[in-house]
């Protein structure tokens, strides 16, 4: 056993560190980011020490737990802990967060709040994903809403209100069915509530029941994955908010819907979810569809990217649906691997929105010639969002097709037409990647602009494209990076589960 506090250290130190911040001395905005890009930089690296050091990857059980009493009243606990399906997304967390606080360097008014809503963020991210309790998972859940909401209301562009107003509305209306459903579950059956995942995980329910349960968790979680046709909100708020939250949104926020998916609905509800999985997969491959030809039609940039982030989640249900070994190690690696390049994409949407002041790929062009950098890294990661032989989309969309032709659950003929219609939308995505390159890089129309020169990248800015950049190549040529975290995890569930 490891008597030391680590994870509650890793989940509380953000939030605490974030609240000094207010009485740090009026010497500009400098001191507060340095001061914030420390703390993320020695919260990745503690949790990376922790991992490393006190995490046995062969073992598929819970490891770091802690269990602390916490309301005596009605027998609430502080209970954490990792197994090798949280570890990937608390270690995407803690990079992407500290990429996100360099990339808000030109953010300069109310620097203090703004920073702290950015750690507080990250506490209750890390929180999500390490709970081990109902009652914890809900309220850190709810917790980093508030942060978001005044990330966007404060800092977002000309219809930031009207985009955090609906933020809010569908994700806590999702959050009403989520509280249901772990009251539902914790006070099902006995005198005690219960509810530690642990004990949770054994537990049998009649079907009816496990069905309606179901269908509260998947409610809330399809409005945070965004599942079609919960997934309106996501457009307005990425076009609304400034890119470091985007980049936030992007790389963790719509992972913990995925996450929640798995975590509870796949490990607490395994026969409504053999019940509910064909659906799953349908409502994945309408998404890619849907969501690929819907971002075709976006003027605005980060609109387009956003409907290309909905698409890639559709890959991410259908890895869920599958019930193999392949298709949720896909999943779980198309959570990762999206995290990275969704996070990227926003970032450089914003760096060039930076310069060039325009929002609408109809208004640009000719951007190739005076911001080469930018354009660079563009390019090669809208390749890396259109799964590029080589880049980490596709080994994930890969693993994903050969989850599902390998799924026992279903007959050949549905197996071929989904793989078809998912086909169809890998072959939609280089088509609006491509044309949303071609629109910002080519052609004349800038040199028409008054103020013809730019400053291209500069050192932040390249630092934190080439760093997402590089794991993204890394987990292409080598998934095992990720594979090896949350293999025998996925086994473990859906062994104990399904194959009983």
């Amino acid at each position: 056993m490891n008597y030391f506090p680590w994870l509650t250290i890793i989940v509380v130190l953000p939030i605490f560190a974030g609240s000094l911040i207010f009485f740090l001395p009026h010497r500009g905005n400098k001191l507060i980011k340095w001061y914030t890009i420390c703390i993320c930089i020695f919260e990745l690296l503690l949790t990376t020490y922790a991992f490393c050091y006190h995490f046995r990857l062969d073992d598929p059980l819970i490891q770091l737990v802690e269990d602390y009493k916490w309301i005596n009243f009605f027998d609430f606990y502080w209970r954490v802990g990792i197994d090798g399906l949280s570890i990937g997304p608390i270690l995407l967390t803690g990079f992407i967060t500290t990429l996100a606080t360099l990339a808000a360097w030109p953010v300069t008014r109310d620097s203090r709040l703004f920073h702290f809503l950015m750690l507080a963020m990250y506490s209750g991210q890390i929180g999500s994903f390490s709970s081990r309790d109902l009652l914890l998972f809900f309220i850190m859940w709810e917790f980093e809403l508030i942060p978001v909401y005044l990330l966007l209301s404060m800092w977002g562009g000309k219809k930031r209100l009207y985009s955090a107003t609906k933020f809010i509305l569908y994700t806590a209306g999702g959050s009403i069915f989520l509280l249901i459903g772990v009251l539902g579950i914790g006070l099902y059956g006995s005198n005690e509530p219960t509810l530690n995942f642990e004990t949770l995980a054994n537990q049998s329910y009649p079907v009816a029941l496990e069905i309606i349960f179901y269908i509260g968790f998947l409610i809330a979680f399809a409005v945070k994955s965004p599942i079609i046709p919960l997934h309106t909100w996501l457009p307005d708020t990425h076009g609304e908010a400034h890119y470091s939250t985007c980049m936030l949104l992007a790389g963790i926020l719509l992972k913990m819907g995925a996450y929640g998916l798995v975590r509870i609905n796949m490990e607490l509800l395994p026969h409504a979810h053999s019940i509910f999985s064909p659906w799953l997969i349908i409502v994945g491959t309408m998404q890619i569809i849907y969501a690929a030809s819907t971002s075709l039609g976006q003027r605005n940039l980060k609109k387009r990217i956003a409907y290309s982030s909905i698409s890639h989640m559709g890959f991410i249900i259908i890895g869920i649906g599958s019930i193999t070994d392949t298709g949720l190690n896909g999943a779980i690696l198309q959570i990762i691997s999206h995290g990275f390049i969704g996070a990227a994409l926003f970032f450089l949407a914003g760096t060039s929105y930076d310069r060039i002041r325009l929002v609408y790929l109809d208004e640009m062009g000719g951007m190739a010639i005076p911001i080469p950098k930018i354009f660079t890294m563009f390019s090669i990661l809208s390749m890396a969002s259109l799964a590029l032989p080589g880049m980490s989309g596709f080994v994930a969309e890969l693993i994903v097709f050969f989850g599902i032709i390998t799924s026992q659950k279903y007959f050949l003929m549905p197996k071929i037409l989904i793989t078809f219609v998912m086909a169809i939308g890998m072959i939609l995505t280089p088509i609006y990647s491509l044309s949303m390159s071609r629109q910002m890089f080519y052609g004349y129309k800038l040199f028409n602009a008054p103020s013809s020169y730019f400053f291209d990248s500069g050192p932040r800015e390249l630092f934190v494209s080439i760093s997402i950049f590089l794991p993204v190549i890394g987990i292409g040529i080598y998934p095992d990076f990720v594979l090896s975290l949350s293999g025998e995890k996925v086994e473990t569930i859906l062994y104990n589960y399904f194959y009983r």
